[in-house]
């Protein structure tokens, strides 16, 4: 009967409001110049640093989208009753839990161990703790197991940090100490509640100092029966918790005064000296970056970065230095090209402009000038006849790239997606190029025939093969009018007739024109009417456009097919996630879901590939 008296009291406890008023449960300064200060309070509290209200705080609330870590103990003292009520209790937590938590298993006995991995969905902890059994080693690996859930943490992108441990005993086996385990949830920004059950080994000293230093709460179970109660206890506090950051323009040994307010619920204050001494980590100023914290923060970071300065610097210099060659080299010659124009202040700033750019391209073109993808680059871009060099569309890809990453970074987005935004936004100009090349051969190849047959018909007027050509760019249409033009205007600087076509061919990149061109040159060499040639070769390139259109007509269901079976999945994915989301969390929000995502990706290539062979003809 005293059993359920007690019971009955816990949970009356539990269901009252857990919070009266504002209270200051901790202040962590020890990723000085950034304070952490965690405040208990019914609504999002004010809060001042010495009387003066705090600029640039990022507030979280621990009710809302959160990490949550349960470290539960199996040691041996655990065997039976003490384990079943733990894990049944930590189910009902699970299954109670926001839609945008995110929860991850730890177990403990003669050492820490990580039974799952971070995930919005309760399947996999569930699962967990449904099987947790007992440890067959004696031992009690606390510390090493909040030190474990700490580095799980850090790695977490969500608002709010909690570590939720509970044990019956004290720890025996950790190769961690408690000032470690506590700095390390430091660092991760993790409030412990941990959770003691009281029994003859017993000690909740190590707990309480726990809870006290991250700002979290000490909760204490005479029996196991409470432990349902008591993460109730624990889900209504975090509601009314908030954690405060921001970084303070103190300097170590100064005091401090911060005081929190709520409108209607009071205030409460802390006065403590920012201390920095004895810490073995740097501070941990959360700020989105692209790269992750442990590149800034290795020995070779500051050589690296010096390195980077000095060469920008350096870059800097030599295009300074370039573009005032070209504008005294252009002051010299320029008596000698006649009366100079006055230009205004502003047409002065628009030529030192260009003539900058000028030099920046002229220098990147240098550097580059033999290797083999930039010479590629350079020729997609005349064959789609664009007026760019290849390092102006270098540096488009660079912009289109870098900006939307930047804005991605700013605003938070993780690294991989900050990533994925520069690879796709720096390809983008390079496949808009190779889009408009693509469809210029396409229209050339089109227009060919219709050459051949022109030419043909000049050559048997009796004209000239150059004549011939001349037809075709005064009668002909673009692109083609306009290659030919070049031949001539090559052929009238005194460049043989053979090369300058067979650059043509090169240019344009189209295969029916590079097999004109060949007999072309076979039968200028050899001898022999050109007219007839011309005329054979115009029914032979018309026979081979018939046939490629013959073959796409037919594969035409296959092409299909294989967009549909392609684009099928990823609909029928997207159409259940908005009609059920419930339904698809165990698909995105579990590694077994995750396993299953990446085995249909692979499965959708190998599919493509196979398919892509069927409906491909080369001829």
């Amino acid at each position: 009967m005293r059993r359920l008296l007690l019971v009955a009291l816990v949970a009356l406890v539990a269901a009252s409001p857990a919070v009266a008023g504002v209270r200051i449960s901790g202040v962590d300064t020890s990723g000085y110049p950034q304070i952490r200060l965690t405040v208990v309070s019914p609504t999002q509290p004010r809060v001042r640093e010495n009387g003066t209200p705090l600029v640039g705080a990022q507030t979280a609330n621990l009710g809302r989208a959160k990490s949550v870590v349960l470290a539960v103990d199996r040691s041996q003292s655990m065997t039976g009753r003490s384990l079943r009520d733990a894990t049944a209790a930590a189910r009902a937590f699970v299954a109670a839990k926001g839609g945008h938590d995110r929860i991850e298993v730890i177990a403990f006995g003669r050492e820490a161990l990580g039974l799952t991995k971070f995930s919005s969905s309760g399947v996999d902890a569930d699962a967990a703790l449904a099987g947790l059994r007992a440890d067959s080693r004696s031992g009690t690996a606390l510390y090493d197991a909040i030190v474990r859930a700490a580095g799980a943490l850090r790695r977490e992108d969500q608002p709010g940090h909690v570590i939720i441990v509970v044990t019956d005993g004290r720890d025996v086996s950790s190769t961690a100490t408690l000032d470690a385990a506590v700095n390390a949830a430091n660092r991760a920004r993790a409030a412990v509640y941990a959770i003691g059950i009281a029994g003859p080994d017993f000690t909740p000293e190590a707990l309480r100092q726990l809870a006290a230093r991250t700002g979290g709460a000490y909760l204490e179970a005479q029996s196991t029966a409470e432990l349902a109660a008591l993460y109730a206890r624990i889900s209504d506090a975090l509601v009314h918790t908030w954690q405060i950051s921001y970084v303070t323009a103190a300097r170590p040994g100064d005091q401090l005064e911060l005081r929190a307010a709520a409108p209607g619920q009071g205030s409460a204050t802390r006065r403590f000296l920012v201390q920095t001494s004895g810490l073995n980590h740097p501070p941990s100023v959360q700020a989105p970056s692209v790269l992750p914290r442990s590149a800034w923060r290795s020995g070779t970071a500051p050589a690296v970065l010096a390195l980077a300065v000095g060469v920008l610097v350096l870059l800097a210099i030599w295009f300074a230095m370039a573009a005032r060659h070209g504008s005294w080299l252009s002051a010299r010659i320029a008596p000698h090209l006649g009366t100079p124009q006055r230009l205004s202040s502003r047409g002065k700033r628009r030529r030192q402009g260009q003539s900058l750019r000028k030099a920046i391209v002229a220098t990147t073109e240098n550097a580059f000038a033999n290797v083999r993808q930039f010479r590629a680059l350079q020729a997609l871009l005349t064959r789609a006849d664009l007026p760019l060099l290849a390092s102006e569309l270098l540096y488009i890809c660079v912009g289109a790239g870098f900006v939307p990453a930047l804005f991605a970074a700013v605003a938070g987005a993780p690294a991989v997606l900050s990533l994925l935004l520069m690879l796709v936004g720096g390809s983008l100009p390079i496949g808009w190029v190779a889009y408009r090349a693509r469809k210029r051969a396409k229209a050339f190849d089109n227009q060919l025939p219709d050459l051949l047959i022109t030419i043909a018909a000049t050559l048997k007027a009796g004209h000239s093969f150059r004549q011939a050509i001349q037809a075709v760019v005064e009668d002909g249409a673009e692109p083609a009018a306009k290659e030919f033009r070049r031949v001539l205007t090559e052929t009238r600087l005194g460049r043989p007739m053979d090369q300058a076509l067979a650059e043509m061919g090169d240019r344009i990149g189209s295969k029916n024109l590079t097999f004109v061109l060949n007999s072309v040159t076979i039968q200028r060499q050899i001898g022999g009417s050109l007219a007839g040639l011309f005329d054979m070769v115009a029914e032979t390139v018309r026979q081979r456009q018939q046939f490629a259109r013959k073959i796409r007509s037919l594969t035409a269901m296959g092409r299909m097919s294989a967009y549909v079976l392609g684009g099928l999945p990823f609909a029928v994915a997207i159409l259940i996630s908005v009609i059920s989301p419930v339904y698809m969390a165990p698909l995105w929000h579990s590694s077994v879901g995750h396993d299953l995502v990446g085995l249909g990706f692979v499965m959708l290539a190998v599919g493509g590939v196979v398919l892509r062979k069927i409906v491909s003809f080369k001829g």
